[in-house]
């Protein structure tokens, strides 16, 4: 690349910290860092024009996991575990919310509600008995019941008479969280390159080597924080997931409040901006959706349009004007990634679906260790 004089010497020299990957993880551990060496040279590099994966993608919910997911949960975590990831994701969201302000964030707690068709009777019929089961563990973190069953009041079809009800729930517009994070980067000088890949990196005892598409230079240290695209430059155990989403335009008289979950977390809707936002669908193909290519299939697709027509909104005609997909990264554990690769390299990585909850006390908690 034809760098000059002025752009090595002003980007590429003296760099104390390299961040790969300009999400909520990335910008939150560049932010972490500024604040506690504000004279320290940090650069984000990122892929996109705008911040890839999830970050930009994602639906805007505040939450921490409905009914059925922690059940699930507990089939594979103990106890203490899914209370630990419960307890990440609240605070995660509360540093966020305290760093942004709710007014920038567009934060309100509306609630969550879990859905349960005619055909996932079993599955209401078990968060109905594990109620008191799964309010009682968390009590502890909220000091009150988290869950309750309500009647359905909007017009829903095809579902059990009652849904679960999370009344600590909320949601917030991922624009503006983006937008914000971004500025606040900028305004502490921090550098963000975009378009740019690092293809790979090298460590002698003192610095990193990193070769990107474009240039190579030299860091102090190196913070990975690309979540799904992980793989590419460590091996670690994260696999990536698509996750497909579409967004009807403007309803009239739609009175849908709140944040929506069907099928284990599956599926989710919300209502922005007087649209349905409709996404999920992962679970019908599980081996396509482990892909690092964004886009959309024929089948999930559809079986979105079909729930929105069937289920969500069954007597409302409507019309939808985009698509898109994110890519999370997720793996066996829920519990994400964030370690010391080697001397001077360091990752947080593999959030699970819970970005928007946990990015920033991840990217806290990668700054703190490269800081040791």
């Amino acid at each position: 690349m034809n760098l000059s004089y002025w752009e090595i010497k002003t980007w590429l020299t003296n760099v104390d910290f390299t961040i790969v990957g300009s999400g909520i993880v990335g910008l939150n551990a560049a932010l972490s860092l500024k604040n506690r060496f504000p004279n320290t040279k940090i650069i984000i590099l990122e892929k996109g024009i705008l911040p890839q994966g999830a970050s930009t993608k994602n639906a805007g919910f505040a939450c921490f996991g409905s009914l059925s997911e922690i059940l699930d949960d507990l089939k594979s975590h103990s106890e203490e575990e899914v209370l630990n990831l419960i307890t990440q994701r609240i605070n995660g969201l509360r540093l966020l919310r305290k760093m942004l302000g709710d007014k920038v964030l567009n934060y309100q707690r509306l609630g969550g509600y879990e859905l349960f068709t005619y055909e996932n009777k079993e599955l209401y019929d078990l968060c109905r008995k594990q109620q008191y089961y799964v309010n009682k563990l968390l009590k502890p973190v909220f000091s009150d019941d988290v869950f309750s069953f309500k009647t359905n009041s909007f017009n829903f079809k095809k579902i059990q008479p009652e849904y679960s009800f999370n009344q600590f729930e909320g949601q917030l517009d991922t624009g503006k969280m983006m937008e914000a994070l971004l500025q606040k980067a900028l305004n502490f000088g921090i550098k963000i390159i975009n378009s740019c890949i690092v293809e790979s990196f090298s460590e002698d005892l003192n610095n990193v080597k990193i070769e990107t598409n474009h240039f190579e230079f030299q860091t102090s240290k190196l913070l990975i924080a690309t979540n799904g695209f992980a793989s590419r430059l460590i091996n670690e155990e994260v696999k990536p997931a698509r996750a497909q989403v579409l967004i009807t335009k403007p309803l009239k008289n739609l009175h849908i409040k709140g944040t929506f979950h069907l099928d284990r977390g599956y599926y989710y809707f919300r209502n922005i901006d007087d649209r349905i936002l409709f996404g999920g669908g992962r679970n019908l193909d599980f081996i396509t959706e482990e892909t690092e290519k964004f886009g959309q299939t024929e089948l999930i697709q559809n079986q979105l349009e079909a729930i929105l027509k069937t289920t969500i909104l069954p007597d409302m005609p409507f019309e939808i004007e985009h698509r898109w997909s994110g890519i999370m990264g997720v793996g066996s554990q829920k519990k994400s990634i964030v370690k010391a690769i080697n001397h001077n390299v360091f990752c947080g990585v593999r959030l699970g679906g819970m970005g928007v909850a946990i990015g920033s006390s991840v990217g806290k908690e990668l700054a703190d260790l490269a800081c040791q």
